[in-house]
């Protein structure tokens, strides 16, 4: 059991998550979301967590082993062309983890989502969090345009575009 881990997430709560993403962050990612889906058919979503709860905690789950309970909860394996694709932030480990489901992971590895998450991770820990989700949504962006590129009609989303705290 890591002390440090347990103090962090017990001291990291919902003000915080809403300190660094507040509603123009929220909005500015949702707009990033929704212009990077309009030449695909690959659906995104961003989710933040600001800690684990207690049981959770206390059995060290890994953010990894969360963020596919989120992409579940979320239901992102539920598209049409099974490419959905989640990043899940867990703040109080500053963490990021991204989830995609077996239509774009068959074509993407790992490797390239873990560059992904570096790079966001990079910019968070310079403060950059709005900027950081947003650099991250445009490279999965860039994937999903290779291999699901469609022209998207108005009005046409599987997921909400909307920012999940969860």
């Amino acid at each position: 059991m890591n002390f440090s881990r347990i103090l962090r997430h017990l001291f990291t709560g919902p003000r915080a998550v809403r300190r660094i993403f507040p509603d123009t962050a929220l909005a500015a990612i949702e707009k990033a979301i929704r212009q990077s889906e309009i030449s695909n058919d690959g659906e995104i979503v961003f989710a933040v967590e600001a800690a684990l709860d207690t049981l959770p905690l206390m059995a060290d789950q890994p953010a990894r082993e969360r963020a596919i309970e989120v992409f579940s909860q979320l239901r992102v394996w539920d598209t049409e062309h099974n490419n959905g694709v989640l990043i899940y932030l867990l703040l109080a480990d500053h963490d990021v983890e991204i989830i995609a489901d077996r239509g774009i992971a068959s074509r993407v590895g790992n490797e390239a989502w873990e560059a992904i998450c570096r790079q966001m991770e990079t910019a968070f820990r310079e403060g950059q969090f709005e900027s950081g989700v947003i650099t991250g949504i445009g490279a999965i962006g860039t994937h999903l345009q290779e291999y699901f590129a469609t022209e998207r009609k108005a009005g046409e989303n599987e997921l909400p575009d909307r920012p999940v705290i969860l």
